[in-house]
C-alpha cells in the first residue's frame, strides 16, 4: 500500500480487490478529482504518474526506446493517467501475456482515448478489466446513514418502515452543490463550493483542448455546459441544446456543438441514461431518447452559478438536480450489486425515472421525487406501469413479461414507509448499496 493517510473507504474497493485476483490489469476510469489515484494507491506497491511535470517528457522518451522500463516496480504497479503515453497499453498487454500473473497493474484515466490512437492499441480482452469510478455517493460521504440497503431490498428484506434520516431539504441542497468530491467532504461549505466551480474553470480553459490537442472556444463550451445543465434529467434532444447555444453563437455549426458534447463525454463530465423499450406498448409510442445527466451534479449547479439557497427557493429546478444526484448514487449502488440503469417514457405521459436491471434477470421500477407533493403522482405512474404489464400478459399468454421485483420512490423526506400498494418510499439520506 502506497498511501498511509487516513482513507475513507469507497464502494468500488471491493470490485477492485476482486478484479485484481482474476485478471492481469485493471483500468479505473472517471472524472478528475473523483479519487481514482487515492483509491488505487490503497492497492498498489509501486507507482508512476505520467502527468508528473518534472518527468513527463523523460517518460515519453523512455517509452519511445523501451516502454517496459516504465513497467518495472513492485506489483501491483499503478500507472497514473496512462493515456498520456498510449503505447504503454501494449507494453502491459505483452507483459501480462508473458507472465500470466494476475493483479500486475492498475491504470487510471480521466479521459477516453481518441479513436485514431485506439487504432494502434491491441485488444485488452482477457487482460484488462474496466472499472468506472464516480464521485462519492451520499453513503460514502457520510451524508446518508445507510439504514436501508438496496441489496437487502433485492433479497426480499423490505422492512423499512420508520427508518429516518437527518438529511433535511436544506442539507440536500448543500451536499448537491458541494458535490461528492473527496477533498470537499470535511471542509466548510463556503470552501467546498469552490471545488466544482474551479473544476468548470479548469475544464473550459484547459482540459477541453488538452484532451486531443485541438483548440476549442472556452466561452462556447461554457454556453454548451449551461444549456446542458438547464436540460439535466430530461430527454430533450441534442437539437434543443443546439438551438439554445445558437441563439447566442449564431455562426456556430450544429456539428461543432455535437463535437463539444462528445468531448464532455470523453472527459467523464456528462453521460446519458439509455431508454428501456419493453414491448408493452406500440414501439412508436415509446420515446427512446436517452436522459441527460452530469456524472457529478454539482457541476450543473456550478456552471449555472446556483447556490444552495437558490435551490431551496426554486423547487422545480431543485427537483431536476435532485434526480441527477439520485442517478449518480444509484449508478454506484446498482453497479456494486450487479445491475444497470435505464429510464422509461412514452408519448402518453407515462414515465419511470429509473428502471434498474439486475444480473439475475430481475428488474425494479424507481421514481425520484424531492418532496411530499409528488409522491402520489409517482405512485400512480408505477401502478399504471404494472397495470400495462398485466394487460399485456393477458393478451400474450405465451410471451409474458415479468412484473417488477419491487417498486420504490426515492425522496428528500426524512422517514421511510411502505404504501398500502407495497411501494417503498425511501429517503435518499437512508439509502446505500
Amino acid at each position: 500500500m502506497l498511501n498511509n493517510i487516513e482513507y475513507r473507504k469507497r464502494i468500488i474497493d471491493k470490485e477492485i480487490e476482486e478484479q485484481l485476483n482474476t485478471i492481469g490489469a485493471i483500468v479505473i476510469r472517471g472524472p478528475k478529482w473523483c479519487g481514482k489515484t487515492t483509491t488505487s494507491k490503497q492497492f498498489s506497491n509501486s507507482m508512476i504518474s505520467l502527468q508528473d511535470p518534472d518527468n513527463s517528457d523523460r517518460y515519453k522518451e523512455i517509452a519511445e526506446n523501451k516502454v517496459s522500463t516504465l513497467l518495472e516496480g513492485d506489483k501491483p504497479r499503478l500507472i497514473d493517467e496512462w493515456q498520456e503515453i498510449p503505447k504503454i497499453w501494449n507494453g502491459i498487454r505483452y507483459n501480462i501475456d508473458e507472465t500470466g500473473e494476475m493483479g500486475q497493474f492498475i491504470l487510471t484515466g480521466s479521459s477516453t482515448q481518441d479513436e485514431e490512437k485506439q487504432k494502434n492499441l491491441h485488444s485488452g480482452v482477457g487482460r484488462f478489466a474496466l472499472i468506472d469510478m464516480r464521485t462519492m455517493t451520499l453513503f460514502e460521504s457520510g451524508d446518508s446513514n445507510g439504514s436501508i440497503s438496496l441489496k437487502d431490498i433485492l433479497d426480499g428484506k423490505r422492512n423499512i418502515d420508520g427508518k429516518t434520516t437527518n438529511l433535511t431539504y436544506e442539507k440536500i441542497s448543500e451536499v448537491l452543490c458541494r458535490g461528492g468530491w473527496p477533498n470537499t467532504i470535511d471542509k466548510k461549505l463556503e470552501i467546498a463550493l469552490r471545488t466544482p466551480k474551479n473544476y468548470i474553470n479548469t475544464l473550459v480553459s484547459s482540459d477541453i483542448s488538452r484532451i486531443d490537442n485541438v483548440s476549442r472556444n472556452p466561452e462556447l463550451m461554457r454556453a454548451i455546459l449551461k444549456s446542458y445543465a438547464r436540460n439535466t434529467a430530461t430527454i430533450n434532444s441534442d437539437q434543443t441544446i443546439i438551438a439554445d447555444v445558437q441563439a447566442n453563437f449564431g455562426g456556430v455549426h450544429a456539428n461543432t456543438i455535437i463535437s463539444y458534447l462528445n468531448v464532455l463525454k470523453k472527459l467523464y463530465i456528462i453521460e446519458e441514461i439509455p431508454a428501456w423499450n419493453p414491448n408493452i406498448r406500440s414501439k412508436t409510442a415509446i420515446r427512446t431518447a436517452p436522459k441527460k445527466t452530469f456524472v457529478e451534479p454539482s457541476l450543473a449547479t456550478a456552471v449555472l452559478n446556483i447556490s444552495p439557497k437558490d435551490l431551496t427557493l426554486d423547487p422545480n429546478t431543485f427537483g431536476f438536480f435532485f434526480e441527477n444526484l439520485v442517478n449518480r448514487d444509484l449508478q454506484v449502488y446498482v453497479n456494486s450489486i450487479g445491475g444497470y440503469l435505464n429510464h422509461y417514457r412514452d408519448r402518453y405521459g407515462l414515465e419511470c425515472d429509473n428502471v434498474v436491471h439486475f444480473d439475475n434477470g430481475k428488474y425494479a421500477l424507481i421514481e425520484v421525487k424531492l418532496g411530499n407533493k409528488k409522491i402520489k403522482e409517482a405512485e400512480e405512474h408505477l401502478l399504471k406501469f404494472v397495470e400495462l404489464i398485466q394487460e399485456y400478459n393477458e393478451k400474450n399468454s405465451n410471451n409474458k413479461m415479468d412484473l417488477p421485483e419491487f417498486m420504490m420512490i426515492i425522496t428528500g423526506n426524512d422517514m421511510a414507509y411502505t404504501t398500502k400498494e407495497g411501494i417503498l418510499v425511501v429517503p435518499v439520506g437512508c439509502l446505500k448499496n
